[in-house]
């Protein structure tokens, strides 16, 4: 029971961040490999983001950054994007089995979002197995579990996701911190009621799924 209601609050402190941080704004202080300090009010964010960003940024200047929170028991690291469009596709990569967030922005590095979701919907996976780390099992996986779920691209001039899917990985991120595996989580959220898209009813609905 009390490490139910530690988990449960790790994932309300989840929901919390990343409802809290959901961009950035402010000026580049620090410029790395593969990551960016912005100082917003004197406060440092470490952020990771993709190879187009690093070169696209100048140190000391002024940027706003679309984020997601990746929160794990032992860390809790911000990946920042240039649009909402690739966070979103970031987003989606993450709830495929074996992609985490590291990978997903190593794919999101080496093949544009547009690129990304041609090759998904003509079931290439050329571009996908140029990413490091990536085989072609992995490539196939992402085009089996993403090619139907590319039609949530939305035509509102932008390009965006819906909010579906973004519901999707933080939901997944809250089953996670609750104690479950990440297979576990995915399939319960597989089983729900696909009209829903908040989150903490995503969240309960998949509880009830598994049981609890």
């Amino acid at each position: 029971m009390i490490k139910l209601a530690r988990n449960c609050g790790m994932m309300q402190a989840s929901e919390i961040f990343k409802t809290m941080i959901a961009t950035i704004k402010g000026k580049i202080t620090e410029l790395g490999s593969r990551s960016v300090i912005v100082d917003v009010g004197g406060i440092g964010y470490r952020i990771f983001v993709t190879d187009d960003a690093i070169h696209s940024i100048r140190l000391n200047s002024e940027v706003f950054l679309w984020t997601h929170l990746a929160v794990r028991e032992d860390a809790q690291d911000l990946y920042g994007f240039m649009t909402k469009k690739e966070r979103d596709f970031f987003e989606l990569l993450i709830t495929v089995s074996g992609i985490g967030p590291k990978t997903a922005l190593n794919i999101l590095s080496l093949i544009s979002s547009d690129t990304l979701a041609s090759a998904i919907r003509t079931s290439s996976s050329a571009h996908l197995v140029k990413v490091s780390g990536i085989g072609r099992k992995t490539a196939e996986k992402i085009i089996l579990e993403l090619k139907d779920r590319l039609g949530v691209f939305t035509d509102d001039g932008n390009g965006n996701l819906s909010a579906d899917m973004s519901s999707d990985a933080d939901a997944l991120e809250a089953l996670k911190a609750l104690g479950y595996d990440f297979a576990e989580a995915r399939e319960a959220l597989k089983k729900i009621d696909k009209s829903i898209s908040d989150t903490g009813l995503k969240v309960k609905a998949a509880l009830k799924s598994l049981g609890k």
